[in-house]
């Protein structure tokens, strides 16, 4: 199986914690070079001088946030220019919980445009690299819910699910070109995400976070929470050649929560 990634530049959204991080740690293990990015410059530095480098590659980070479109397609322009990006991890922070019927217009918006808009002005500035090597991996990290929309996240229901659509579309738009799409959706995952989620619902319940979290873990077959590495090992083995013929796929890593089939 053809998993080696040397030669391969990576652009990783959300790499200061959680499924961001590990990814990193995946591909850079793989022998990928990484550039890191977030909003958060401490951590990405801290993680560029740790990460694996089988071939004394070096990595680089930029701190930018996923809000400011314009800055960001800028930023991700000049990583593109120093050399093409084949892969990238399209991955970022969720929206606050609460009803959809409740929600203010403009955290819709927000959502919108820190998923889907930064997707695209990501994806417009890397598709001449990866067209001209004839390789190209675009992994979003979505969530379950565009298979079965999650209680209580009605932002984040509504948005991801536009994210999959996004992504399905572009995936038969760019096969030919040896670029594929793919979606990764993480079930409950230790990570700061899930922290916030809960210590919200305990708030908001009067209930214990312990006692909240073994609720969810009921409903997963597998009886626990995901690891973030867990979830990143899915999303390497999509950045690799040996994935080369899976295209338009959302894949859910959750324990075997999601009941759905497709």
């Amino acid at each position: 199986m053809q998993l080696d990634l040397s030669g391969r530049h990576a652009l990783v959204c959300g790499a200061s914690q959680g499924i961001g991080r590990a990814s990193a740690i995946e591909l850079a293990e793989l022998g990928a070079t990484i550039t890191l990015l977030s909003r958060s410059p401490g951590p990405l530095e801290e993680l560029a001088g740790q990460l694996p480098r089988p071939r004394e590659q070096e990595h680089r980070w930029q701190a930018v946030d996923m809000l400011d479109t314009t800055r960001l397609q800028g930023v991700v322009t000049d990583v593109a220019a120093s050399g093409p990006v084949h892969i990238l991890v399209n991955n970022t922070g969720g929206p606050p919980g609460g009803p959809a019927h409740t929600a203010d217009p403009a955290a819709f918006e927000a959502a919108f445009r820190q998923h889907l808009l930064a997707g695209q002005a990501m994806v417009q500035a890397l598709l001449p690299g990866m067209r001209e090597a004839g390789y190209g991996r675009i992994v979003n990290v979505i969530s379950t819910s565009v298979k079965e929309p999650i209680p209580n996240l009605g932002v984040s229901n509504t948005v991801r699910a536009a994210v999959a659509a996004w992504a399905k579309t572009l995936s038969g738009e760019l096969a030919a070109d040896g670029i594929t799409v793919n979606n990764v959706l993480p079930g409950y995952t230790r990570t700061g995400r899930l922290d916030s989620l809960l210590g919200t619902q305990a708030k908001n319940s009067g209930r214990s976070e312990n006692g909240i979290a073994r609720d969810l873990m009921s409903t997963i077959p597998a009886r626990r929470f995901g690891e973030p590495a867990e979830v990143a090992a899915v999303i390497a083995f999509l950045c690799t050649p040996a994935a080369a013929y899976v295209n338009g796929v959302s894949v859910a890593v959750d324990g075997g929560r999601t009941r759905a089939l497709s």
